[in-house]
């Protein structure tokens, strides 16, 4: 069993494999079920629309049985240990995916059993499926990455930082992060990007619209209040102006064949106009797509390995 808790963990191969499959199944092609016979449980703390459902819906076409856990369904909410869960749980599944948003660690400790693939499925710091949806996206409009420019808009959040890790591990790829001043990915996560790419990432953080060199690939935005969660300033919404994407931002960077992208779900009029989000340059949706191509190319990889399949 192999866990996925953060892109970190991966190598610039693995990265690509995965996402090559999720490409794969992304063409409807499944095979021969690879989990088949196999145990999925599903344990989100927080509400979520596309990646449970995603999850739930990918396990289910590779062929395993799903169970689902609501936030206080295990004994976790009763005093028993991380560590003591995961081993029993190893004794019953064959993979957990979790949701928490909260510290990562937490989701390492319940990936201490050598018996239960472990999958991260948005902590605090990083949403790691979600930029495999979001490469997923890409190299099947795109192909090759080498050489593309993405432009991420808002917020540093799990996305953002997500993406700029994967970045970091797709050898050519460009990724500019455009965030309002307070507001960007962590240094540390920078420092990670950096680390990941032995300084060769082509990843650059912005607080101005007028350090961005276009034209762009892609333009990816997300929600501005990631979970629900409250910003310490009550007039934060102030701090975002001028980073919605409405189609003169959207031109101002676009060439012919550019797209859009958002995470969802999204908060029509705030992050993202109608014009754009429906518009026919978005691929947001079959980027939504992708969250399930993607969580079945997580869980094949995690469970049974996917090497040969590519």
């Amino acid at each position: 069993m192999r866990n996925l808790i953060s892109l970190a963990d991966l190598t610039s191969g693995e990265l690509d494999r995965i996402v090559k499959r999720a490409v794969v199944f992304g063409r409807g092609d499944t095979g021969e079920r690879p989990l088949a016979g196999r145990r999925v449980g599903i344990y989100f703390r927080k509400s979520s629309t596309r990646t449970r459902t995603s999850f739930w819906s990918g396990a289910s076409r590779l062929g395993a049985d799903v169970i689902t856990f609501g936030p206080d369904e295990l004994q976790i909410s009763t005093g028993e240990t991380l560590e003591d869960t995961a081993r029993v749980l190893g004794e019953y599944l064959d993979a957990l995916v979790v949701r928490t948003n909260g510290d990562m660690a937490e989701i390492r400790r319940l990936g201490s059993s050598p018996k239960l693939a472990v999958v991260n499925a948005l902590t605090l710091d990083e949403h790691p499926t979600q930029a495999i949806a979001d490469l997923a996206t890409l190299t099947e409009l795109f192909g090759d990455l080498a050489g593309r420019h993405v432009l991420c808009v808002g917020e540093g959040n799990s996305s953002g930082a997500a993406l700029a890790l994967a970045a970091a591990l797709t050898p050519g790829l460009r990724l500019t992060l455009l965030c309002p001043k307070g507001y960007e990915v962590p240094r540390e996560t920078l420092d990670l990007v950096a680390k990941l790419s032995e300084g060769q990432a082509l990843v650059e953080q912005v607080t101005s619209a007028d350090e961005v060199t276009g034209p762009v690939d892609a333009v990816y935005t997300s929600r501005w209040q990631t979970m629900g969660v409250p910003k310490a300033n009550p007039d934060w919404l102030a701090d975002f102006e001028g980073f919605r994407i409405d189609q003169g931002f959207f031109d101002r960077f676009a060439g012919p064949d550019t797209v859009f992208l958002h995470d969802l779900p999204a908060v029509r009029g705030q992050e993202v106009t109608d014009e754009v989000l429906d518009g026919e340059r978005s691929v947001a949706w079959r980027q939504a797509h992708h969250k399930m191509t993607a969580a079945m190319a997580v869980l094949e990889w995690c469970v049974v390995g996917a090497d040969d399949r590519i």
